[in-house]
């Protein structure tokens, strides 16, 4: 398989431009968080599959999709990407410094409780589930959820506490891979679910910015080839 290797804020992804089979990815993933199939492209809009490293497909990614517009734009010198995951649309707006903002829909549902435990569900194109808390609980609540009855599809989940006005710590389970150093929607759900309009969310792998904005989420952060990238 012919890929390159890319990193947002820790989150390490593949970009293929060659079709994937589930047995490829399980295959082929190494240490990645995932794989993105490149699937059709022009100068300012790319299709891509998020292949999850366990062989299942995701339906968004923040991350992945910042990286696929970057990888783009590099290719191209476009300034603005559309990134098309199945019936998604992300739009993202290239800065300075390797910094991408990125335009994306989300919905907040009624608070609930599963294995005991308290969430917030959020929709950012994906599911997620997030409890106010010590990140540090994430080993044990991230498992306990994921694959909890009350999410028949498995749900992301993420333990955040406000540390300041500004600013939030979390950490992130994603469904189908475990924990991992940061993920862009999950910034979005944990942002919402916290009723930050305007913060800066911490994770092991790096800060992401996001600002909330009449039912618009904007995540700004870094996208860039990655320490043993493929030619």
């Amino acid at each position: 398989m012919r890929s390159s290797r890319w990193q947002a804020q820790g989150n390490v992804y593949l970009v293929a431009t060659e079709p994937l089979t589930a047995e490829a990815v399980r295959a082929q993933v190494g240490d990645a968080d995932g794989i993105l199939e490149v699937r059709g492209r022009g100068r300012d809009w790319v299709d891509v599959a998020i292949w999850n490293p366990d062989g299942s497909l995701a339906e968004m990614s923040g991350n992945g999709t910042r990286i696929a517009a970057r990888w783009l734009a590099e290719l191209t010198g476009a300034d603005v990407v559309t990134v098309r995951v199945g019936p998604r649309e992300v739009v993202a707006r290239m800065l300075g410094g390797g910094f991408v903002e990125q335009r994306l829909a989300y919905s907040v549902g009624r608070p609930d409780t599963a294995a005991g435990i308290r969430f917030t569900p959020v929709d950012v194109g994906n599911p997620h589930a997030v409890v106010e808390g010590d990140p540090a609980d994430l080993p044990r609540i991230g498992p306990l959820l994921e694959t909890h009855e009350r999410f028949p599809g498995r749900t992301n989940v993420q333990v955040a506490r406000r540390m300041s006005a500004d600013t939030i710590e979390a950490r992130v389970w994603e469904r189908g891979v475990g924990e991992t150093e940061s993920s862009g929607t999950s910034a979005v759900a944990v942002a919402a679910a916290l009723g930050a309009d305007d913060v800066r969310v911490r994770f092991p792998g790096g800060d992401l910015h996001v600002r909330l904005d009449g039912g618009a989420a904007y995540l700004t952060g870094t996208a860039e080839p990655s320490p043993g990238a493929a030619p």
